[in-house]
Order: structure tokens, then C-alpha cells, then sequence
């Protein structure tokens, strides 16, 4: 199990690089004290437009990918013929992607107010499930035509994963994609009890 400490960390780490808050920088404005105060790409994408988010989206994919690609090297790599992680390779992988989440969402180099880690947890996946990755891109591209919404195109694919992964991977493997979807979960919840809480102080001091 030697792997699994050195992926946890490895993988916090990666996913603490706080890309977004970099790139607002480099534009002048600080996305966690901006728009809905979200570090990622909806929200700089909202405030800045395509052409700022791009890096963002690539940069929180990329941090989730690298944390896979972590815990397959340092568990021999094991894979299945469609390059699905298997073997002594799960837990190690798995372990890396959900600490980059975690670094994600309460990143040490950002003053612990991270995103909500859905970037990072698909491209975690990528290394996880090759195969339903790529079918997820083309659901997202299938939603994206259908809704013409890249929104929720987005939605629709991120909660189609652990279906299609179903397909390549044991229902074990499947369980553990979703546990590693419940920290998004946890994450949006956060966020809307923290929006309750602002409106109620701004509710009280009007009346005050």
C-alpha cells in the first residue's frame, strides 16, 4: 500500500495549483471575491469570457489527469485492454484523484477557498475509464447540440460517467466513481448554505 500515500499526497498538491485564481490575476481581479466567488472555469468564464476560461479549463482538467497518471506510475500501471485501471492500480489512482479534488476544493496555496472540483474529477477520470471518458465526450458534445447549452451538455456527461462506466469496469469500481462525485456534491452544498448565510447577514443588516 506504499503507493497510496505518496498518490494522496502527490495528488493533493497537484490539484491545489490554483489555476483559476492565476489566471484572474493576469487579469486583473481575483475570482473568489468576484461574480459568485467560485475559483474555476463557469465563473471566470462569466466574468471574462471564453478567451481568459480556456486555460482555466484545461489547467483544472489537467490537475485531476495528472493525479491519475500519478497513481498509475507508482502502481505499476496496471490496466485492462482498454486501458481501464485495474489491479493494484485502483486504489492508488483513485486515492490520487480524490486528493486532487480535495486539493481542488481547499487548496493549500490558495488560502483553502478552492472550486468544486468537477474539472478535476473528470479528468481524473480520463485515466480512470478511457473508454467511458470518451463516450462522455460525446454525450457532452450530443447534450450541448440538443440543449445548445455547453452548460448543460456539461451536466448531462459528468452525471453520465458512472453509467457508461458500467460498460468497462466492475460495479466496485463504479461505487468509488460515485464517492468521488459525492465531494462535488458536498461542494455545492457548501456553497449554497454559504450563499444562505450571506444573504441572511445582508438581510439582517438592512434592517438594522
Amino acid at each position: 500500500m506504499t503507493p497510496v500515500p505518496i498518490a494522496v499526497i502527490g495528488g493533493y498538491l497537484l490539484g491545489s495549483a490554483p489555476v483559476a485564481v492565476l489566471v484572474g490575476r493576469a487579469h486583473g481581479f481575483d475570482p473568489r471575491d468576484a461574480g459568485d466567488r467560485n475559483p474555476g472555469f463557469w465563473n471566470v468564464l462569466e466574468l471574462r469570457g471564453r478567451k481568459a476560461a480556456a486555460p482555466v479549463f484545461a489547467g483544472d482538467l489537467l490537475k485531476g489527469t495528472a493525479a491519475g497518471l500519478l497513481g498509475l506510475a507508482l502502481s505499476g500501471g496496471e490496466t485492462g485492454p482498454l486501458g481501464t485501471v485495474t489491479g493494484a492500480s485502483v486504489a492508488p489512482v483513485y486515492a490520487a484523484v480524490a486528493a486532487a479534488m480535495a486539493g481542488h476544493s481547499w487548496p493549500v496555496f490558495a488560502g483553502w477557498r478552492g472550486g468544486r472540483s468537477i474539472l478535476a474529477f473528470a479528468g481524473g477520470f480520463a485515466v480512470l475509464c478511457p473508454p467511458a471518458f470518451g463516450l462522455g465526450l460525446v454525450v457532452l458534445a450530443g447534450g450541448t447540440l440538443a440543449w445548445r447549452s455547453f452548460a448543460r451538455g456539461a451536466r448531462l456527461a459528468v452525471f453520465a460517467l458512472p453509467v457508461l462506466q458500467l460498460a468497462f469496469a466492475p460495479a466496485a469500481h463504479v461505487a468509488a466513481t460515485g464517492a468521488l462525485m459525492s465531494l462535488i456534491g458536498l461542494r455545492f452544498g457548501q456553497a449554497a448554505l454559504a450563499n444562505r448565510r450571506a444573504v441572511h447577514r445582508r438581510a439582517v443588516h438592512r434592517r438594522a
